[in-house]
This record gives C-alpha cells, sequence and structure tokens, in this order.
C-alpha cells in the first residue's frame, strides 16, 4: 500500500483518497480534501495558512523530525555497544529538548495570563477594598502627614528612680 502526501498540508493520503491535479507541465499535485485543493486554487501559500504542517514547521510550533538514513551497516560488537550507549543519551537528550520546547511554548502565554490577571485585578479592586480606603490612596484626596515629637514617655522603673 503506497501513501502519498497531501501537497497544500503535507498529511497523508490513503490509496483511493484525495484529488489529482495535474498540470500543463506534467506536474502532479496531490491534495487529501477539497479544503487543500481549494486552498491551491486560490494560489495560497502553505507556509502562511496556519493549520498546514509547512506553517507549524517553519513557525517551530512542532519538533522538526530528524532525517532517516536506509544504508545497511556491517555488524560490529564495538561499533554496537557504542551505539547501544550513544542511544540512551540521545534519547534523554531528545526527551530535555521535547521539553524545553514545551515550555519555551507556554511561556508567553503565562506572561500573558499574569498581565491579564494584574490588569483585572487593577480594574476591580473595589470588590477587595473599600472604595474609601481606594480614595485614601490617592496622593491628590490624602492630607500631607505632619510629624510631631511626642513627649517621651516613663515606664514604671523610671518613676521609682525619681522618687
Amino acid at each position: 500500500m503506497r501513501l502519498e502526501f497531501c501537497w497544500f498540508c503535507s498529511s497523508k493520503i490513503y490509496p483511493g483518497h484525495g484529488i489529482q491535479f495535474v498540470r500543463n507541465d506534467a506536474k502532479i499535485f496531490r491534495f487529501c480534501r477539497s479544503k487543500c485543493h481549494k486552498n491551491f486554487k486560490m494560489k495560497r501559500n502553505p507556509r502562511k495558512v496556519k493549520w498546514t504542517k509547512a506553517y507549524r514547521r517553519l513557525h517551530g510550533k512542532d519538533m522538526t523530525k530528524e532525517r532517516k538514513r536506509n544504508r545497511p551497516e556491517r555488524y560490529d560488537r564495538n561499533v554496537m555497544e557504542n551505539t547501544l550507549k550513544a542511544i540512551k543519551k540521545i534519547d534523554k537528550i531528545r526527551h530535555d529538548r521535547a521539553a524545553d520546547h514545551i515550555a519555551q511554548r507556554w511561556k508567553p502565554k503565562a506572561a500573558k495570563e499574569r498581565r491579564e490577571a494584574r490588569k483585572e485585578l487593577e480594574q476591580s479592586i473595589s470588590l477587595i477594598k473599600a472604595p474609601l480606603a481606594i480614595q485614601s490612596q490617592e496622593p491628590a484626596i490624602t492630607v500631607p502627614k505632619i510629624k510631631v515629637k511626642a513627649p517621651k514617655q516613663q515606664t514604671v522603673e523610671d518613676q521609682l528612680m525619681e522618687e
């Protein structure tokens, strides 16, 4: 069973599915569904349409695939041992990179949520604090504070010492 890929969105096309368009210069374009075919006819660029794999790859939304190599290799015990050790390291690196990628993707959203929460708090502060308390904090309404020196209070021990 041969799987083709959609020219527009890069999804798999199974046998008996999709649409095929052959241009005058004999170039074949395969589409998985009419949505992709219509976007192609409208001369849209798949790299600018947000739901395509080309857009997601270009804008860092997906992890990119590593290339597969289909070359047969001769068996060597030392190479095999080193390869198995390297596979474990590579697996760990790949896992860490995927975790970092996800963290980077969430960063802007977290910052945006914090800004929105702060803005909402500023707008509805009257629900938390009393309106008079808010007004007393504004510098235009508050009375300036005057410092006055108060006489030192005498403790019981000081009074006994004087007598």
